[in-house]
């Protein structure tokens, strides 16, 4: 019939407009657990190689056309900043792209903060662990590949001067930072939480400036592994930016166990009151004297307000703007 040749056709031509050429998604796999670990996987893939991938090449770059050289013989403070530049943006852009993919962690250090603060499933975290490893030697490989520079140049070392204790707790304290970011700006659900990229992206911009001269700054042992790997060369205290990492892991979980078992919401409250028609309703229906029916008609405006707000402050209906880390999240 004409009616259904037009429609055979218009679905044809549209057809490169939809996801897979337009092939439905098989009944079989929709809401698949494993299809979710499967989709969350290949997030983290691409999310950490390309984060990691922008993040060597101006490192190598910040090296190899330094203007100057310390005081010491080591890197220029403005090569510190270019440096901690190339890694902090390279995280903020890739975490804001891939957040609703897989949570754009990224890191194991990061991936083990969330599994023991219970905002990561531990099979989800077991899944993406080695993935983030892998992507990280795949990145490494790359930019040793398409550039001229040496992929040792940015291998994660300790600086003349600086044991290897003093390394592991540099390390265990910058990423204890990293990771708290972590949890309380995405993992934690507020106002602010669809900006939490840009806290996570200057949070290790800080750390790098912090640490980049005595450590490397590595904070994340994808980070580290990849260039050893690819450059085959690791020193005899790699270990530590498998270490410290996580110990800075652990700490940021427990001090996070701490603040949520002491209601931390009540020590500062309203930090997160938009201050907009919700606050507004609110005071009204507590400054309204009762009438008679007062106590029912409270108790529906109440839940009138309460179905409209969900527990990150957001309006319902809203477009879902925060990174992935949900509590039980398969």
């Amino acid at each position: 019939m004409p009616g259904q040749q037009h429609d055979e056709k218009f679905s044809k031509r549209h057809a490169m407009d939809k996801p897979m050429l337009g092939f439905g998604t098989p009944k079989s796999l929709e809401g698949s657990p494993l299809t979710a670990h499967f989709v969350a996987a290949s997030g983290e893939f691409v999310g950490t190689f390309m984060f990691l991938l922008f993040a060597f090449l101006g490192h190598i770059m910040a090296v190899d056309q330094a203007p100057n050289i310390g005081s010491n013989g080591s890197i220029s403070n403005q090569t510190v900043i270019y440096i901690a530049l190339a890694y902090g943006m390279s995280l903020l852009v890739t975490v804001w792209t891939m957040y609703r993919i897989s949570g754009g962690l990224f890191n194991p250090a990061v991936t083990l903060g969330l599994v023991i603060t219970g905002n990561l499933p531990p099979v989800r975290g077991a899944i993406l662990f080695p993935v983030q490893i892998l992507s990280g030697i795949c990145a490494a490989a790359v930019a040793s590949a398409i550039i001229p520079g040496d992929i040792k140049t940015v291998q994660t070392a300790i600086s003349p001067g600086v044991s290897v204790a003093q390394g592991v707790f540099l390390e265990m304290f910058l990423t204890a930072e990293l990771v708290f970011t972590v949890l309380m700006l995405a993992a934690e659900k507020s106002k602010d939480t669809f900006i939490a990229p840009i806290g996570i992206g200057l949070s290790l911009f800080v750390a790098e400036i912090a640490g980049v001269y005595y450590t490397g700054a590595s904070l994340n042992p994808a980070r580290s592994f990849g260039p050893c790997v690819v450059g085959r060369n690791f020193q005899h205290y790699h270990w530590i930016y498998w270490i410290g990492p996580f110990l800075g892991a652990l700490i940021s979980g427990g001090y996070y166990h701490f603040v949520k078992f002491f209601h931390y919401e009540e020590a500062n409250p309203g930090q997160d009151s938009s201050g907009g028609q919700f606050d507004r309703e609110v005071e009204e229906m507590n400054s309204t004297p009762s009438s008679p029916r007062g106590d029912e008609e409270e108790q529906r405006g109440l839940e009138t307000i309460d179905s409209r707000v969900d527990n990150g402050g957001r309006r319902e209906g809203t477009n879902g703007y925060h990174p992935g880390y949900a509590p039980g999240r398969a």
